[in-house]
């Protein structure tokens, strides 16, 4: 099926091989029921940066009214909370899709958290793995040293699930671990936790840069509250400091911007990509890239996030500094989305496994803006993100993460 990556200059790409991740689930058999939405090569925080849709001003009543009917599919991505907000991103498509019903489980490619703040937005389960867990041949590449295909789920053990399904060495990319592959689902096991601590004795570090100034007031009592729930459960929750949180997101961006120059330089019109009508090849180059492309200290990070886990089984964040925004709300203000991944890029950076689920609502929508928190592991520690994450979402109570319109059985 075609292959666009959010991009004109791939319009009318049918790859001839699947992604290794899409062939596994193939054999597992899996059902592959369509390509999801994204910001243009995984740049951007709202999924508006993609080429396939259109803004304007009545997007909102069409998606409202229309959402089933074929010829609105190219509208801007809506939050299925309240869909007049964004689903986040870049992979927007992917969570709004499982938020809403639409599919079991979803990849995406999580190179700066592309995968975890969207989970927070939409509500829904994120997991972006170790980096070498799943093999990379077939990804569109952003940043090869960032990039990773994570798992959309509407639930902890279906995110796991998928994971299991895709892990593994695969040959064809060097970058992919020979480390064996636990047996996820072995931890998804149903029990009565009212009376016992199934957590007791877990050490639990709350990361406190990730709760200053410059994030939401609600979202931090959102956090607080599943910090709270967890030490119910038995956990031992400190706060923790990592002086170099700060320096994440401008490594990240320095790193992830060197990276995509040199990747996307392959879109020339020659060797990929659509290519423009020129008489001579200078222009061809810089034509075919102007037709088809849209606008827009790591070291110490590692060090940072190995001696808290030294310290600590997992650490503990928001997924992003506030709840979904407006679509439109952001669009011309890039800085301001730059900021909103400086709770996630430093996983990123130091290549540790991160879960996102959702833990509570803000006020906004007809029944209020889901929460994300994330919890961070050590390397190719999935298992134990994924161990405490079903706990934490089979005891959760008074919370039901199914949007209105799908709750009151609207079909998207």
């Amino acid at each position: 099926m075609p292959s666009t990556a959010g991009s004109r200059i791939l319009e009318g790409c049918r790859p001839p091989f699947d992604a290794t991740a899409v062939k596994k689930l193939r054999e597992n058999g899996a059902i592959v029921v369509g390509k999801t939405n994204l910001d243009e090569f995984g740049m951007g925080s709202t999924t508006e940066g993609s080429a396939y849709q259109i803004y304007t001003s009545s997007n909102l009543q069409l998606n409202m009214v229309h959402s089933c009917d074929v010829s609105y599919f190219h509208y801007v991505t809506a939050n299925p909370w309240d869909l007049s907000r964004v689903p986040g991103g870049s992979s927007g498509g992917s969570a709004a899709a499982v938020s809403a019903r639409q599919c079991v489980v979803s990849l995406r490619s999580d190179t700066g958290g592309s995968v975890r703040q969207p989970a927070s937005f939409c509500g829904v389960v994120g997991l972006k793995p170790t980096y070498g867990r799943v093999s990379r041949f077939g990804l569109v590449a952003y940043a090869s040293s960032l990039d990773v295909i994570g798992c959309f789920g509407s639930s902890v053990a279906d995110t796991g699930t998928l994971l299991y399904a895709i892990s593994g060495h695969d040959k064809l990319d060097a970058t992919s671990s020979k480390r064996e592959v636990p047996n996820f689902a072995s931890v998804f096991i149903t029990q009565d936790f009212s009376e016992s601590k199934p957590l007791k004795g877990l050490r639990v570090g709350l990361i406190r840069e990730t709760i200053d100034s410059g994030v939401d007031p609600e979202v931090i009592s959102s956090i607080r509250g599943a910090a709270s729930h967890l030490e119910e459960l038995g956990c031992i929750v400190t706060e923790v400091s990592l002086p170099s949180f700060s320096l994440g997101l401008p490594s990240y961006y320095i790193l992830a911007s060197s990276e995509s120059s040199s990747n996307l330089s392959r879109y020339d019109g020659i060797r990929y990509g659509k290519q423009a009508v020129s008489d001579e090849l200078a222009s061809l180059y810089g034509d075919s890239r102007s037709q088809g492309f849209g606008s827009e200290v790591r070291t110490l990070v590692q060090k940072s996030f190995k001696a808290a886990l030294d310290e600590n089984d997992i650490l503990i964040s928001p997924a992003a500094p506030s709840v979904a925004y407006k679509i439109g709300e952001k669009k011309n203000d890039p800085l301001a989305m730059y900021a909103g991944d400086i709770m996630t890029v430093n996983v990123n950076l130091a290549g540790l496994p991160a879960l996102v689920l959702p833990c509570g609502f803000v006020e906004g929508g007809s029944a209020g803006l889901p929460v994300g928190f994330q919890m961070i592991g050590a390397t190719f520690d999935e298992e134990k993100l994924l161990k405490v994450g079903h706990i934490f979402e089979q005891t959760l109570q008074g919370c039901s993460f199914v949007p209105p319109l799908v709750a009151d059985g609207f079909a998207c």
